[in-house]
């Protein structure tokens, strides 16, 4: 016999997703929005061919529209990780800064020769990173639990 799931079983869990195609990758993109980190959490194992941040993420998904006005904003330490990275580049951004926080705007794959390509994380102030890959596969991982975002704010966006 089946019964109905009790508020207890349904308790939050962290999110552990991947991307291997554009359109995983869009929802990872959608989650990682507005994620802030600092940019000593940025780290290119060249050897590994792996490319990874941690990042304070927003928990768009634990905030549905209607409900906005209604609870306070969390975020929580989440690992964003490339893997099959050839090359990391960077533009506008000031690498010698060891203060400087950076805003995750967008993650977009740009499809190439023979599954090759190039990710690119759009970071807010015309910053950017764009990593030539060898196949897409990138994961997104909670690593700590949620906590109150420190402004109580949800970030917004000029229409």
């Amino acid at each position: 016999m089946s019964r109905d799931a009790t508020f207890e079983e349904g308790r939050e869990t962290p999110l552990y997703l991947a991307a291997l195609d554009l359109e995983d990758l869009q929802v990872l993109s959608a989650l990682s929005q507005d994620a802030v980190f600092p940019i000593t959490e940025m780290r290119w194992q060249a050897r590994a061919r792996r490319f990874a941040l941690l990042l304070n993420r927003f928990r768009w998904e634990d905030l549905p529209a209607a409900e906005r006005h209604k609870r306070t904003p969390e975020r929580v330490q989440t690992l964003l990780v490339i893997d099959n990275v050839l090359k990391v580049s960077s533009q506008g951004i000031d690498r010698s800064d060891k203060d400087l926080i950076l805003s995750l705007l967008a993650v977009t794959f740009t499809p190439g020769e023979d599954g090759m390509g190039e990710v690119l994380l759009t970071l807010a102030g015309d910053g950017a990173l764009r990593l030539e890959v060898e196949a897409l596969e990138v994961t997104l991982k909670d690593v700590t639990r949620p906590y109150v975002a420190p402004s109580r704010k949800v970030p917004k966006h000029p229409e």
